[in-house]
Parts: structure tokens; sequence; C-alpha cells
């Protein structure tokens, strides 16, 4: 709500529609799940999330239109978002942390990527994506396999 009020006086539309958006996200999450308990931190965070995915995805396909005037407010909302996340793991640490599940469950191929990508994404919920972890796994067990 500061952040909202922060850019309210700033007259920033992009950060205004952004939080706008996640704070109509949650509550619609909130009444959905019966209001009365609320949300959970993890839950919060994966919902973030996904606003800034889809605004990635939106801008992703602006461009292959070529239409920068919309991809870049679909960017700048993301990045915005993205300060509400915790903080993103490098690619040496995600890959460190895709190693160590493979060795914790001893997988041996393609076969054990469900199990690896249960693992990591529990371990790192919020704090990598979702799209280079699965990258991340599948290189490392083909190399393996």
């Amino acid at each position: 709500m500061d952040e909202m009020k922060a850019a309210m006086k700033a007259k920033d539309t992009v950060a205004l529609e952004a939080l706008r958006a996640v704070k109509s996200a949650l509550l619609l999450a909130k009444t959905e799940k019966g209001g009365a308990k609320g949300l959970t931190e993890a839950e919060e965070i994966a919902l973030v999330q996904k606003q800034v995915k889809q605004r990635k995805e939106s801008a992703e396909i602006y461009q292959k239109q070529g239409r920068e005037d919309l991809a870049g407010p679909e960017l700048a909302q993301a990045a915005i978002l993205e300060r509400f996340l915790p903080e993103q793991l490098s690619e040496s640490e995600m890959e460190a942390e895709v190693a160590a599940a493979i060795d914790q469950l001893d997988a041996a191929g393609m076969q054990d990527m469900g199990k690896v990508m249960g693992v990591v994404t529990q371990k790192l919920a919020g704090r990598a994506d979702g799209k280079t972890l699965a990258a991340m796994v599948r290189k490392q067990l083909a190399a393996q396999g």
C-alpha cells in the first residue's frame, strides 16, 4: 500500500498499474480461499511471480510483433513487481542446487526429471525461474544418461 501511495504521489502510472494488478490478484486469491485465513507468504510470492511472468510473456509477444510501444510498459511493470520477490539466485547457484538434488536423489537420467524438479522447485521456491531450472535439470540429467 505504501508503494501504491508513493506511485500515486509521483504520478508513476506504470508502477501504479502494476501494483494495483497485484493488489487485485491478492484480494481475489484471498476471497477464493475463503478469506478468513488469508494467504501464506509462499502463496503471495507465487502470485507475484505469476504476475511478473505474465508481463514478460506479454512483452515477448509484443516484441515479436514489432510493438515496442506496448512491450516497454510490460517490462517496466515486471521490473517493478520483481522488487517484491526474494533475491533471485545466480545461474551458478542454481546449477549447484540442481547438482545437489540429482546427487541426493541418485538420479540416473531423464526418467528422474520429475523427481528432481519436485525437490529443486520446492527448495528454491520464489528464488529461481521454473523455466530456467527445468532447462538446467534437463541438461545435467542428459549429461549423466
